[in-house]
């Protein structure tokens, strides 16, 4: 409770300091922080194995995905009735917030901007990000340190980052990382929120603000002391199909909406 407090607080600032202000600052450091840290693991760590994985891992997820995502004939269920259906559900509860968002702030790009910049660059960069962590930490359980995989799951990035140089500063800094991505994921949902109450309006009042920033931390408040994590995948779960339903019309709506603009 006290570190949702915490991170809402934090939200609450860079909201009420405004898009450009606040949450493009923030997301700009995170992101600064986040590629400083990769780099680092990169350097340091395995660095011709992460560069070769980046290429094999991509090719055997798109040869395994389907086989992987067939709920039929499978006696492994776990990826394809838990793992999958959470995230699938995780992404449709959030998109509308992120999508609007992302509209808000892409106002003005091309459509094939929007496709580089949204959608195939933060693809790559993730792919890397996994690549470059994934593959040190498996190399270091290969070479006998285990201490990665049995550590609780909140503590394996940093049981990774404890066979590195300088394994208090990365630490650290993942630490902050960590805090600043909830921070920027919480205002900008409050931000969404917030024009959606407004009518659509990008400046609404401040104290409009404040009242979306703090009531977004009461329900994580709420959802901990009614069950913890257990309870928000539920959540999540149950308002994925619903949010199924919009993403389909939005989808439709999206593909009218682009064939009735002119070709140049």
């Amino acid at each position: 409770m006290v570190l949702i407090i915490g991170i809402t607080g934090l939200a609450l600032a860079s909201v009420v300091a405004g898009l450009d202000a606040g949450v493009k600052r923030l997301s700009e450091f995170n992101m600064a922080m986040a590629t400083l840290l990769m780099v680092f693991v990169i350097a340091v760590g395995p660095t011709l194995s992460i560069f070769i994985n980046v290429v094999t891992n991509m090719v055997a997820y798109v040869e395994n995905l389907p086989a992987l995502s067939m709920p039929f004939g499978r006696e492994d269920a776990n990826y394809s009735q838990g793992w999958t259906a959470f995230y699938w559900a995780w992404w449709m509860s959030w998109s509308p917030f992120v999508g609007m968002f992302i509209a808000r702030v892409s106002r003005g790009r091309t459509v094939r901007e929007f496709i580089i910049c949204v959608l195939l660059i933060p693809t790559s960069v993730c792919v890397l990000w996994m690549t470059a962590f994934g593959t040190t930490a498996i190399e270091q359980l290969q070479s006998g340190y285990r201490a990665v995989v049995e550590a609780d799951l909140p503590l394996q990035l940093f049981s990774m980052l404890e066979m590195l140089p300088f394994s208090s500063i990365t630490s650290l800094l993942g630490i902050i990382l960590v805090v600043v991505f909830f921070v920027t994921s919480s205002d900008s949902g409050s931000l969404v929120i917030d024009t959606i109450s407004a009518g659509g309006k990008v400046d609404a009042p401040i104290p409009q603000r404040v009242f979306w920033c703090c009531f977004v931390g009461l329900v994580a408040i709420s959802l901990l002391l009614g069950g913890g994590l257990g309870s928000l995948q539920a959540m999540v779960v149950s308002t994925g199909l619903p949010f199924c339903i919009v993403l389909l019309l939005c989808a439709f709506s999206l593909v009218k909406g682009l064939m009735s603009e002119p070709r140049k």
